[in-house]
């Protein structure tokens, strides 16, 4: 057994194949060895509070019916002021049954602030095109996606992507369609250097920094989408990066990050509206590392992707699907 220097636990170098598996394993062992005295208790991950995921059952202008992924039905109110995105801005009585939203609640009653149906991400290395298909690589936690580039969409697209050529980086969101996510909206700008070329910045060695500031984005990945956690750029490659297939793909990116492991805990922060959480680390961010783009929702962040949040934590956190990122600051250990 070995206690890892962000006080988690492995045992004889293996872990677990499914990553939230292995962070709720981890936890209790870590317990049971140190006695809950670690830092990563300070702030226990918190459960959802806002954020809310399922699938529509009926849709009127004053009230929204959902089955959540927990198997209850919620009824919404509608208020005059909410918002509803589906590939662009539109009209909340229009999302029709069937359509997979992720709200965010006013407040902490059945009241709908926002509203986003049917959103995808596409996030990787391009592996093929075939003319507006691309298959992309995700990490080797997520596998390979599908972009597809529509008609609309394929002009602003290359404006942002001028590369769409394999080896090359691409970040896109749109709506998803089954298995295929129909490109809509340029996540960033390509970045200008080829995937096995990312810049790189020192890992840091010693004391771990008390705070780190970046960009935080989200992922869209086969887990439900209503779970809170979040992926980590710069896991051990000890521990086998959080499972997967292949080998661990994670870069030193160009943000300075520490390697941490399955289940630390995370204190992320918005710095955009000033909401904060401690979120556990559940899975690999290797596609995030390989990106050294800046997040401009307010203000210019630093380089780097720190954290890349499942949908659920982005939103309860403040976050705006459709923007894709928010400017963080966040600290290890809660």
């Amino acid at each position: 057994m070995v206690v890892t220097p962000d006080h988690t636990v492995a045992l004889g170098g293996q872990v677990a194949h499914e990553p939230r598996d292995a962070a709720r394993r981890r936890l209790l062992l870590k317990n049971a060895v140190l006695g809950g005295t670690g830092s990563a208790d300070r702030q226990a991950p918190r459960e959802l509070e806002r954020a809310v995921t399922g699938t529509v059952l009926d849709a009127s202008p004053h009230i929204l019916v959902v089955a959540t992924e927990a198997g209850v039905e919620e009824r919404f109110a509608l208020m005059d002021t909410t918002s509803a995105w589906r590939g662009g801005a539109t009209a909340p009585a229009s999302l029709g049954p069937g359509c997979r939203v992720v709200l965010r609640r006013h407040g902490q009653g059945r009241v709908a602030d926002r509203i986003w149906a049917d959103i995808g991400r596409i996030t990787g290395t391009i592996v093929e095109r075939t003319g507006n298909t691309l298959l992309v690589h995700q990490g080797h936690i997520r596998g390979r996606g599908v972009l597809v580039l529509s008609g609309r969409s394929c002009g602003p697209i290359l404006v942002r992507f001028p590369k769409l050529e394999p080896g090359y980086l691409i970040d896109v969101i749109g709506v998803r369609r089954g298995g295929v996510v129909e490109g809509l909206v340029p996540a960033t700008s390509q970045p200008p250097y080829h995937s096995k070329h990312v810049p790189r910045a020192a890992l840091v060695r010693g004391h771990v920094p008390e705070t780190i500031s970046g960009s935080a984005s989200w992922h869209d990945a086969e887990d439900p989408a209503g779970l809170p956690g979040a992926g980590y750029p710069a896991l051990d490659p000890s521990s086998g990066c959080g499972g997967g297939t292949g080998p661990c793909d994670s870069a030193v990116s160009c943000a300075t990050l520490p390697y941490l492991s399955i289940g630390c805990t995370l204190l992320v922060r918005n710095d955009c509206t000033g909401e904060s959480g401690a979120v556990q680390v559940t899975t690999c961010g290797s596609a995030a590392s390989q990106f050294c783009d800046r997040c401009l929702t307010c203000g210019i962040s630093p380089r780097g992707r720190i954290v890349e949040l499942t949908m659920a934590s982005f939103v309860e956190l403040g976050g705006e699907l459709h923007n894709g990122c928010f400017n963080t600051t966040m600290r290890i250990g809660g």
